[in-house]
C-alpha cells in the first residue's frame, strides 16, 4: 500500500508538515556518479541517468562552461559502470552485461565486465580487452597506475583465463595511449601478488604465500632492483593487521596501520630494511584509525603524509603540522564552510596543476553533491539525489551503550524529522557480519526515517573498526551468531526505551545479508522485544553457508569463519520458536547467499503454521547495485506497508 505524499501531525499547540517522500524518489538509482575531471582539468564528466530505469549515459562537459552542451556516451547493449580520466583526452570506461541467466557458485554472478579507452579528439573507443561478455576465455585488465609523469602512456595488469580455471598470475605492462602497443614492466609470478607500483611505473611492493608453510611474507625493492627483499611475515593464523600506507622512494621508514600486539590498530612507523617497528604515532583508546590522508595535488607532493583519517561518531582528520600539513588543514577548512551541510567533504581529484580541484560531500542531510573549483570559483556540479531537500532529511547521531554483560556497543541512531515523545524503533543491523560500518548517507535508515521511524544500527561484536576484542569476541570463544552478537542488538532497542525515546510496543528489526539471519533470529527469541522481522537475503542455515565457499577458506579466515559458524544458531533450526511475523526478501540470482536458503527457511515455516510473507526479486543479486528500480519499487513500498499494517497486533 502506497504511503500518502504528506503526512499531517499535531504536536502541542503547532501544527507540524512532515513530508514523506514517494517511494519513486528512494527507488530509482543515483542521479549522477562517477564524476570526475581530466589531467589538465579541461573536462569534467559524470554517469547521468535520463530516466527511471534507464542506464546511465556518460556526460562530458568542457570545464569553461558547464551549462553548455555535453558530449554524450551511452553503452548500446551495455551499461556503462564505470569512469575514470587517465590523461587530458583519454577516459577509460568500465562496462557491464549479463553473461549468463544462471549464477556459477559463490561469487559467480550473472555479469562480466569490459573495459574500453575513449578519446575526446577522435571520438573513438578502443577495447582493452576484446573478448565478448559471456566468452569461454576473457582478459581481466586492470588500470594499475595512470603514470602521471610519462605523457601517453598507463600502467595495466593483463592475464587471461578460462572460466571455471584458476587466474594465472598476473603480468603488467605499460600501454601506450596513442599507439595501443604495449611494453612488459614485469612478469607475473605465482608466488608474488597483490603488486604495488610508483608513479613513474617502477614495482616497489609485493604480498607473497608459501602453501607449505603458511606465511604470509610482504616484500619491497628499490628503484633499479631486480629482486625482492622481505620487510614483515606472519603466520596465516594470525589475526594481527598491518598493513602499508606510505610507500618512501627508497628503503627506509614507513608508515604502517597495525595492531603490534594492541587491541586497537594505530599508525606507527616501521623500518623496512630493518624489520621492526621504530615507534607508535598514534593510536585511539575507543576505536581503531582508518588510514592516513596526503596532499590534496599527489601530481605536486605524491609521497606526502599529511595526517591521521579517524571515523567515530563521524570521519574527521588529525594532522600532523608542517607548511603542507598547515596549508591542507586551511584548505580543508575553507571548503567546509563553502559548502552546504558539509559533512564528509573532500578534494577527490584535481588537475595536475592543482588549478582545477573536484569537491565532493556526502552526509546524513545531503545524499552526495559535487563541486568545481575553477578559476577562483566554487561552481556546484550537481547533487546524486536532487529531488531531495536537505531539510526533510535525518540527523545521525552516535551513541554508546552498554550490553548486557558490560560490553560497550558503539551505535548509529537516525531520528525522523517529525518531533514526537516516543518513536517505533527499526533495528537495522549490517552486512558482513565482519565489517566495518561508518553511517553517513545510508538511504535504507533514511527511507524509514522518513516514514516515522528511528533507525539504530549496532556495532555488535565482530564488528570491525573497534578493536581486536570486540572483533574476535564473536568467534574466539564459540560462535556468538544469536547469543551474544544478538542480544548487542537487543540492548540498542532497550537502551533506547530506558531512554524514554521509543516507544516499546513498536519494535521491528529489519537487516540484509548478515542483518537478515539476525532478523530471523530475533523472530526465534523467546524474551522477545520485536513485534516483527523483515530479512532480507538471509542465511538460513550455518553448515550450507560455509560449505558453499569453505574450499576458499585457510589460516585466519577459515578459523574465523569456522569458529563463528559452527557454534552459531542456524535460523532454520529454531523455526518452531518464532513468535513474531516474519516478512522474508531474496534476489532471485543470489550469488553470495542462494535463494535455496530462503525457500527451505519459507517451507519450514509453512510445516510450522507460522505467520509470513515471502517476496522474490527477479534477476535480483545480493548486492544493492543489482538492486535496480523495478527490484526496488517492489522491496520499498512492500517493507513500508508491511511495518505499518502486518508488523504486531495493530501495525508499527
Amino acid at each position: 500500500m502506497l504511503r500518502s505524499l504528506f503526512i499531517l501531525t499535531l504536536i502541542h499547540s503547532g501544527f507540524i508538515f512532515s513530508e514523506v517522500y514517494d517511494f519513486e524518489k528512494w527507488a530509482v538509482g543515483s542521479a549522477m556518479s562517477n564524476v570526475s575531471i581530466s589531467t589538465d582539468g579541461n573536462y569534467l564528466s559524470f554517469h547521468q541517468r535520463l530516466s527511471r530505469e534507464s542506464d546511465p549515459v556518460l556526460k562530458i562537459f568542457n570545464s569553461d562552461d558547464l551549462s553548455g552542451e555535453p558530449y554524450v556516451l551511452g553503452g548500446e547493449t551495455l551499461e556503462i559502470v564505470q569512469s575514470s580520466w587517465i590523461g587530458p583526452e583519454e577516459i577509460i570506461v568500465v562496462f557491464r552485461g549479463r553473461a549468463r541467466e544462471n549464477i556459477e557458485g559463490f561469487n559467480q554472478g550473472v555479469y562480466e565486465y569490459r573495459l574500453a579507452l575513449f578519446n575526446m579528439s577522435t571520438k573513438k573507443f578502443k577495447p582493452l580487452n576484446d573478448r565478448g561478455i559471456g566468452s569461454a576465455a576473457s582478459y581481466s585488465i586492470g588500470l594499475e597506475n595512470t603514470l602521471p609523469y610519462e605523457d601517453n602512456k598507463i600502467l595495466i595488469s593483463y592475464n587471461e583465463y578460462k572460466r571455471g580455471s584458476s587466474y594465472r598470475a598476473t603480468s603488467y605492462y605499460k600501454y601506450n595511449l596513442k599507439t595501443g602497443s604495449k611494453s612488459l614492466v614485469l612478469k607475473g609470478r605465482e608466488d608474488y601478488y597483490g603488486i604495488i607500483f610508483d608513479d613513474y611505473g617502477n614495482p616497489r611492493y609485493a604480498s607473497g604465500f608459501d602453501v607449505g608453510t603458511g606465511v604470509y611474507s610482504r616484500y619491497y625493492r628499490n628503484v633499479g632492483d631486480r629482486s625482492w627483499k622481505e620487510y614483515f611475515s606472519s603466520s596465516e593464523d594470525s589475526l594481527e593487521s598491518f598493513r602499508v600506507v606510505s610507500y618512501p622512494s627508497e628503503d627506509s621508514e614507513v608508515y604502517v596501520i597495525a595492531s603490534n600486539g594492541e587491541d586497537k590498530e594505530g599508525l606507527w612507523k616501521y623500518n623496512i630494511a630493518q624489520k621492526k617497528f621504530v615507534k607508535k604515532v598514534y593510536s585511539d583508546p575507543e576505536a581503531d584509525i582508518s588510514g592516513t590522508f596526503g596532499h590534496y595535488n599527489t601530481y605536486k607532493h605524491p609521497e606526502a603524509t599529511l595526517g591521521i583519517r579517524t571515523s567515530k561518531a563521524k570521519p574527521e582528520k588529525l594532522y600532523f603540522g608542517g607548511d603542507l600539513s598547515l596549508e591542507q588543514e586551511a584548505v580543508d577548512y575553507q571548503i567546509s564552510q563553502a559548502i552546504p551541510n558539509s559533512y564528509y567533504t573532500r578534494i577527490s581529484s584535481t588537475s595536475n596543476s592543482g588549478d582545477v580541484l573536484l569537491i565532493s560531500n556526502t552526509g546524513p542531510r545531503d545524499p552526495g553533491s559535487y563541486y568545481l573549483y575553477h578559476k577562483g570559483q566554487i561552481k556546484f556540479i550537481g547533487s546524486t539525489r536532487p529531488n531531495f531537500d536537505a531539510s526533510k532529511l535525518s540527523d545521525v547521531t552516535f551513541i554508546q551503550y552498554k550490553a548486557r554483560d558490560g560490553r560497550v556497543i558503539p551505535a548509529y541512531v537516525t531520528t525522523p524529522n517529525e518531533k514526537k515523545d516516543k518513536y517505533p524503533l527499526i533495528v537495522m543491523p549490517h552486512g558482513g557480519p565482519f565489517v566495518q560500518e561508518m553511517v553517513m548517507w545510508d538511504p535504507w535508515s533514511q527511507l524509514l526515517a522518513n516514514n516515522g521511524y528511528m533507525v539504530i544500527q549496532p556495532q555488535y561484536r565482530g564488528s570491525l573498526g573497534w578493536g581486536r576484542d570486540h572483533y574476535e569476541s564473536a568467534f574466539n570463544n564459540g560462535g556468538q551468531g544469536g547469543y551474544k552478537m544478538q542480544d548487542d542488538k537487543d540492548d540498542g532497542a532497550l537502551y533506547l526505551i530506558e531512554q524514554g525515546k521509543v516507544d516499546p510496543e513498536r519494535v521491528a528489526m529489519f537487516g540484509w545479508s548478515y542483518g537478515g539471519y539476525a532478523a530471523l533470529i530475533a523472530a526465534s527469541r523467546e524474551d522477545q522485544i520485536y513485534q516483527c522481522v523483515i530479512a532480507g537475503a538471509p542465511v538460513t542455515d550455518m553448515v550450507q553457508q560455509l560449505n558453499y565457499y569453505k574450499n576458499r577458506l585457510r589460516g585466519a579466515q577459515e578459523i574465523q569463519q569456522v569458529n563463528y559458524r559452527k557454534d552459531s544458531i542456524s535460523p532454520i533450526n529454531v523455526v518452531d520458536k518464532v513468535n513474531v511475523p516474519v516478512l522474508i526478501i531474496h534476489g532471485e540470482d543470489d550469488q553470495r547467499v542462494p535463494v535455496s536458503h530462503a525457500k527451505k527457511y519459507v517451507d519450514k515455516l509453512e510445516e510450522y503454521n507460522k505467520d509470513y510473507e515471502y517476496l522474490e526479486l527477479q534477476d535480483a543479486d545480493h548486492f544493492s547495485n543489482t538492486l535496480f528500480y523495478k527490484h526496488k519499487m517492489e522491496f520499498y513500498p512492500k517493507m513500508i506497508d508491511y511495518l505499518a499494517n502486518d508488523c504486531g497486533p495493530e501495525g508499527l
